[in-house]
């Protein structure tokens, strides 16, 4: 089962700069996420996100609140996105049957939100390379137990790959250029 542009949804999950601190290897997750959120910007596929009790965690960080935009930010109090009534009516008008994660906490909010969307009968696919974890073993775990599920895991490389399809597409040569390197 690849990838389909026009099936996919990309899920950022409370990447959120008072929580950043603590998690590990936080700015390979920032620049992971930002680098989904260009290349799914560059094939026009849709992005949202959500924030964890932002009156009182705060944010998404800043450069990734700005490429994703605001408007597609959504705070809620439930573990999983889906579960939030603002963010899965939003999430639900896209249309897709393709969610494509990344985000933090990996064994909370991104698991919780990959095991509820596939019981709703989504395709669900977690970027392994582009979720954290305030323990690295947390994650290790949540992969292993999501992929148990039936969740599929991958890169971000094999998500620009598999939403690309083919190198003479218009959108290869940038692909290839800012980011391949």
């Amino acid at each position: 089962m690849l990838l389909d542009k026009n099936k996919s949804v990309l899920v950022v999950i409370d990447v959120q700069a008072k929580l950043l601190p603590g998690v590990h290897e936080q700015q390979r997750l920032v620049d992971n996420c930002k680098w989904l959120t260009r290349l799914a910007q560059l094939m026009e596929v849709p992005v949202i996100g959500s924030e964890q009790y932002p009156q009182g965690l705060g944010h998404t960080e800043e450069s990734l609140r700005e490429l994703v935009g605001a408007e597609q930010l959504f705070g809620k109090a439930h573990f999983a996105c889906i579960d939030d009534p603002e963010f899965g009516s939003a999430f639900r008008e896209l249309d897709r049957k393709q969610a494509i994660l990344c985000g933090m906490e990996s064994q909370a909010c991104v698991m919780q939100s990959a095991l509820r969307l596939l019981e709703e009968g989504y395709e669900v696919f977690v970027v392994a390379d582009s979720i954290s974890a305030r323990n690295p073993f947390d994650t290790e775990i949540a992969l292993r137990r999501m992929e148990k599920e039936g969740v599929k895991l991958i890169t971000r490389e094999m998500v620009g790959f598999e939403w690309m399809r083919r190198s003479d597409v218009s959108q290869f040569k940038a692909f290839s250029m800012e980011f391949l390197r």
